[in-house]
């Protein structure tokens, strides 16, 4: 994915168009989903991470239901993306990977409440990913779209 006029697509409306990309890719543009999940989404702590990630969760389960791969797919990414994130400042201090342009030592752990927040992330995360229902689009659309 890059940037350009292709994140003016409506995905849901053309779900052809998306592509499932690596990682956490796409996940502050694809549209109608970075609206949908965006604001639900937060890694401060424990309980922050509970929260977001059942509404998350929520999401993806509406998205299934309506065989919106696209939709399922967005979800995972900001379910995986809680979960780097917070592991991110778990292990090093305010997030920072890189001081002075030279990548840090992590630490074990820098933040205990983000490494909470990662591991409840973690447990949604792969929820999804061990999803039947989710691996079987995931091929289709694979299939289908590239």
């Amino acid at each position: 994915m890059t940037d350009g006029p292709e994140y003016d697509v409506d995905f849901r409306a053309n779900p052809e168009r998306y592509e499932i990309g690596r990682g956490e890719e796409g996940v502050f543009k694809i549209e109608p989903y970075k609206s949908e999940l965006l604001d639900l989404w937060g890694y401060a702590d424990r309980e922050t991470a509970d929260e977001a990630g059942e509404k998350i969760y929520g999401k993806y389960r509406e998205y299934r239901e309506n065989d919106d791969f696209p939709g399922m797919d967005m979800a995972r990414k900001y379910l995986q993306m809680g979960y780097t994130r917070a592991m991110r400042y778990a292990r090093y201090p305010g997030g920072q990977k890189y001081e002075d342009g030279e990548e840090r030592d992590p630490e074990h752990w820098a933040d205990h409440d983000k490494r909470e927040a990662a591991l409840v992330y973690e447990v949604w995360w792969e929820t999804v990913e061990d999803d039947e229902r989710y691996q079987e689009l995931r091929e289709r659309h694979r299939e289908r779209h590239g």
